[in-house]
């Protein structure tokens, strides 16, 4: 049964959602097109652009991605908090880099001296882009719409780019959000389009390793006193904490792993999907999944059928039992 958006993605069950877009057409118009025999790839570096762009501009931050030939993953978390500790000034500042905005709003940035009715009626202006600000919908209307328009230009042609709205999946806890990401982050392996993490092109976690190999090469040149380094993260994704914190807030403003443990896993669970890869499997399983009592074949399960496992809402059997009850619903697809 098709269920309403707002009750696939409502924030008071998780801030953490999975997303997937997929083209239309003749599939490959993101990479290379069997059909017409044209590489796409530039218009993966539009989405990978586009996405990040969009994060400075909405409350709504980048954990994972990765942008494949005929389709997108994108892990996201929304920040409503932070949307609503902006002021009205920060608001309009961030609501006119996409739109044009409004005649009366514009006389207010001007400075002009307006009456009551008129800055009650910027509140609620105001009120709507601040909303829409911390809205996947919104974020992925401007993403997807964006794309769209320049591809069709760049085809010469007019209709649809993507087959549909995009599908979302809420996850619900940590172990979700872990098993997602590694999911996101290992797509190309797993469509074996690359044989590393290292390889695998458009996907944040290229972008992650490619940062902390710079940091660790600095740290060598500039190492002093014995004193601990904090590894620099790329700034347009979401952070990693800096402990792991069993049971941490989802809206503290950072991923709840440490980006050693999550590099630490993400290697180990490539070398269990791609045995080809160099270097072997550890016999010892990763730290992290030991702290959240994830068994390994289970753990493997996960990250090859992810979307399989699941419907729209993803979590352990009681998170989603309890999400289920919640929106007045007897189970959702993983409860078994």
């Amino acid at each position: 049964m098709t269920r309403a958006r707002r009750n696939l993605i409502d924030l008071t069950s998780s801030s953490y959602y999975h997303v997937i877009s997929r083209c239309i057409r003749r599939s490959y118009l993101c990479g290379d097109d069997s059909y017409s025999g044209q590489n796409f790839d530039h218009r993966r570096i539009w989405i990978q652009d586009r996405i990040k762009h969009l994060s400075t501009v909405f409350s709504i931050k980048i954990a994972a991605y990765a942008i494949m030939s005929n389709h997108y993953h994108l892990v996201l978390n929304v920040n409503k908090l932070a949307a609503n500790s902006w002021d009205d000034d920060e608001v309009i500042k961030r609501w006119y880099q996409l739109y044009n905005g409004n005649v009366l709003v514009n006389r207010y940035l001007a400075g002009e001296k307006l009456d009551t009715a008129c800055l009650y009626r910027i509140k609620m202006f105001v009120q709507k882009w601040r909303e829409r600000l911390y809205d996947i919908s919104w974020f992925m209307k401007n993403l997807n719409e964006f794309i769209a328009r320049a591809a069709n230009k760049e085809d010469n042609c007019t209709g649809k780019f993507w087959e549909g709205r995009f599908k979302s999946q809420a996850l619900l806890d940590e172990t979700a959000i872990l098993s997602c990401m590694i999911y996101v982050d290992l797509n190309p392996i797993r469509a074996k389009m690359a044989n590393s993490l290292t390889d695998s092109d458009f996907t944040s976690i290229q972008e992650r390793i490619k940062q902390f190999a710079s940091f660790k090469k600095q740290e060598k040149k500039s190492h002093i006193n014995n004193e601990i380094s904090v590894p620099k993260q790329p700034l347009k994704l979401l952070l990693f904490g800096s402990s792991q914190n069993e049971g941490a807030s989802q809206n503290d403003g950072t991923i709840p792993f440490t980006l050693y443990d999550y590099l630490e896993l993400a290697d180990w669970s490539g070398r269990l999907i791609n045995p080809k890869k160099r270097g072997s499997i550890s016999e010892s399983e990763p730290k992290i999944l030991t702290v959240m009592h994830i068994e390994q074949d289970s753990w493997l399960n996960t990250i090859l059928f992810f979307r399989r496992q699941y419907g729209n809402f993803s979590g352990s059997r009681s998170s989603l039992l309890k999400c289920a009850h919640e929106h007045k619903d007897k189970w959702y697809k993983g409860v078994g």
